[in-house]
């Protein structure tokens, strides 16, 4: 994702001389390219991200588009009151994109970890959340993100995520894309869980069930129209998320069913809540807190049979 990231950035700014990126001591080999492109719209402003937060408040108010990109923690819980003030209270477009969303640095402990950026920047006036399935949605959201009129945060995956769109999809923010049809679940995926999400509809499929597979790129605003169309249309809707349940985007679909009334059972997978104090890859982390087929299937096809009865 994050050399989708930096290829996208780097063709818009060849093309739009206000594209101004700031980075917080990181990507700097990756932004090599971007550098010949555009060598006086990139800054290193080191470990400083609330300053970095400040200065691109001010780009934004001068009429540039500021993107500010650092490792996930450290662009949101470390400057939360500067996203918070200087960007959401100013209507400041900032596009905030995080690197290393959920489990992504797993081997690095609990720094690295980010089980709670969703929650605490979908709770703020004006700002948009955005959380790519695949590296095709990264170079669609930045787009999009650049021509918001408010503060955007775009939270990426890391490397290695293969893309699941065959072809380049509509990508508007708010407005979820459907990967595959079906007729008996429907599961609801946001940000780099998007290929499990289709692992388990594969699965499912060698069980005879047919399982709708939707991508969920925007968390806020969410698209209330297709979720009432799911939850009249199917029986069973499951959310997936590498973040906490506990104000993530299957807590923000909750909030949307108990206000509503969906008809049908949902069921949310994601992170429980507890820190990770063992080290080991992403692929590890997520079997500790479930998020993997043997043990996501098994359930939907539990919470199957309850809704069948």
């Amino acid at each position: 994702m994050r050399n989708a990231f930096a290829a996208e950035v780097t063709e818009i700014a060849n093309a739009n001389e206000n594209v101004v990126l700031l980075s917080g001591d990181i990507g700097n080999k990756l932004f090599d390219r971007y550098k010949e492109v555009a060598p006086d719209r990139f800054f290193n402003c080191g470990i400083a991200e609330a300053n970095m937060i400040g200065t691109a408040a001010g780009m934004a108010m001068c009429g540039l588009k500021p993107i500010v990109y650092t490792i996930v923690p450290f662009i949101t819980t470390r400057c939360l009151e500067q996203i918070k003030i200087d960007l959401c209270y100013h209507n400041a477009p900032v596009v905030v994109v995080g690197v290393g969303g959920g489990l992504s640095y797993a081997g690095l402990g609990a720094t690295h970890h980010s089980f709670e950026d969703i929650a605490i920047l979908r709770v703020l006036p004006r700002m948009k959340v955005v959380c790519p399935g695949d590296p095709v949605e990264v170079r669609l959201a930045v787009r999009a993100a650049l021509e918001s009129d408010t503060p955007v945060y775009i939270r990426l995956g890391k490397k290695g995520e293969k893309p699941v769109h065959q072809e380049t999809p509509d990508f508007e923010i708010g407005k979820c894309i459907t990967v595959r049809e079906g007729h008996e679940v429907c599961i609801l995926s946001t940000g780099n869980l998007l290929s499990l999400a289709m692992a388990c509809s594969d699965a499912l499929e060698l069980q005879s069930i047919g399982s709708q597979v939707v991508s969920f790129h925007t968390v806020k605003p969410l698209d209330e129209s297709a979720l009432d169309e799911f939850f009249s249309r199917f029986r069973l809707v499951v959310t997936l998320e590498e973040h906490s349940l506990i104000g993530g985007f299957g807590s923000a679909v909750s909030d949307w069913k108990n206000r509503c009334g969906g008809a049908a059972e949902l069921i949310t997978f994601g992170l429980s809540d507890k820190f990770l104090c063992e080290g080991g890859n992403q692929a590890y982390a997520r079997e500790q807190f479930g998020l993997t087929i043997e043990r996501i299937v098994p359930s939907i096809l539990t919470a199957l049979k309850r809704v069948v009865i």
